[in-house]
């Protein structure tokens, strides 16, 4: 028997209207099932026809019966099948949390402010709070990751190396060209460059997360700075300062590794294992990256030391040269860690070196100059440089969400 297509018995747009006017919709039925029908064997009503013409009259018979009763559907109905499949109230929802998300400087700004001016509306956030919050944070970043995206960043090491490079080399000289240049004291000059010579902070892993970077290759980066901080940090100093400061290196590996590397490795083999569920949370996630950060960058109680809070006076005081001098070392940091990434890599890799080399581990900063240096002054730096770095990386991260790079821009970076 000879096969027929249903396109040849069904037409496309059967353009039939009821009495009252309505177009019925367009009507196709299964090829499957309308071979089926034609070809149901010994008995059938309808033979095989060799001529052409039969076949013609066939289809002419196929399409007077479609007027019948049973092929009156109204277009209306066909309407509501194929409208959004989402509820309308979930794409508002969606749209809610990225507008919240981009808003991520103004919530920064409003913290800044609330905790100079009133520290105690922050000061619950304290120590262990902030370091469960710095591991859900990683935690809700690993769930959009896989090990084949750190297997992709491995595959160019030189991605990393650069990052450190700037990090260890041009920046601890971007910071002292600044603090001679601007002819600040000498405790706040030591301050600057003290915190130019720390490795780039967890938050920004964050920022790069918020930004739509590689956030393989940030935690990468963030976990290669710190343990280099074992190392890089007291040569740096010694230096600058011809007096080696030492670091603690068991105290930052473990920390690097409690907060920054097991979190992340549970978001991925949640994501490995549960993807649906996965799927669910990350919708939400960036919305409380940006709360989470902006409560971790304003807290005067941040790893068990103030930040803002408690140097509240000296900012008022002696605030405006400061704040200058650290804003134009985060400001610079950020442009020369993406320009000289740009010559080599795409623009998603050029971001996150960028944000990598302008986020600074204050927090070490801030200790040392505690620790180390009798002058109280000197630990005032690392303070606003919470306060510039939470600025400049929401600016970006606000600013480069809204300009998402293509899924594959960094292929080239990381080749087979």
């Amino acid at each position: 028997m000879a096969s027929t297509s249903i396109t040849r018995i069904v037409p496309t747009d059967c353009g039939l209207r009821q009495s009252s006017g309505t177009k019925l919709c367009n009507f196709r039925l299964p090829t499957r099932r309308v071979q089926n029908r034609l070809d149901f064997g010994k008995g059938s009503a309808i033979q095989s026809k060799k001529s052409s013409n039969s076949m013609v009259a066939l289809a002419s018979a196929s399409t007077v019966t479609h007027s019948s009763r049973t092929t009156r559907i109204a277009c209306k109905g066909a309407t509501d099948v194929s409208g959004d499949s989402s509820p309308s109230g979930t794409n508002t929802y969606q749209k809610i949390i990225e507008l919240l998300t981009t808003l991520f400087p103004v919530w920064v700004i409003l913290g800044t402010v609330i905790g100079i001016n009133k520290p105690a509306a922050v000061t619950w956030f304290k120590a262990d709070l902030s370091t469960l919050g710095m591991k859900f944070l990683m935690l809700s970043m690993g769930m959009t990751l896989t090990f084949k995206d750190f297997g992709r960043c491995l595959r160019n090491p030189w991605t990393v190396v650069v990052g450190f490079l700037v990090q260890y080399l041009i920046k601890p000289m971007l910071g002292f060209v600044i603090a001679t240049s601007l002819k600040l004291s000498r405790p706040l000059a030591t301050g600057l460059i003290l915190v130019s010579c720390c490795p780039g902070g967890r938050a920004s892993n964050v920022v790069t997360y918020i930004s739509k970077g590689n956030v393989a290759l940030s935690v990468l980066m963030t976990t290669c700075s710190s343990i280099g901080a074992i190392v890089m940090t007291p040569l740096l100093t010694e230096f600058f300062f011809d007096m080696r400061i030492p670091v603690d290196a068991a105290g930052l590996a473990l920390s690097t590794f409690q907060v920054v590397l097991v979190p992340t490795v549970l978001g991925v083999l949640s994501n490995e294992f549960f993807p649906k569920f996965t799927s669910k949370i990350t919708t939400v996630t960036p919305l409380i990256s940006v709360i989470l950060t902006t409560l971790l960058w304003t807290s005067p109680k941040l790893f068990s030391f103030s930040k803002i809070g408690q140097v509240s006076e000296v900012l008022k005081t002696q605030g405006s040269q400061l704040l200058f001098s650290v804003a134009l070392l985060h400001g610079m940091a950020f442009a020369v860690g993406y320009g000289i990434s740009k010559t080599s890599f795409g623009e998603s890799t050029s971001r996150t070196i960028s944000i990598e080399c302008g986020m600074q581990n204050s927090s070490l900063g801030f200790f040392l100059a505690h620790k180390h240096f009798k002058d109280p002054l000197v630990a005032v730096p690392s303070a606003v440089s919470v306060i510039c770095m939470a600025l400049f990386g929401s600016a970006m991260a606000a600013l480069w969400r809204n300009q998402p790079t293509p899924a594959d821009d960094d292929k080239d970076d990381f080749k087979e």
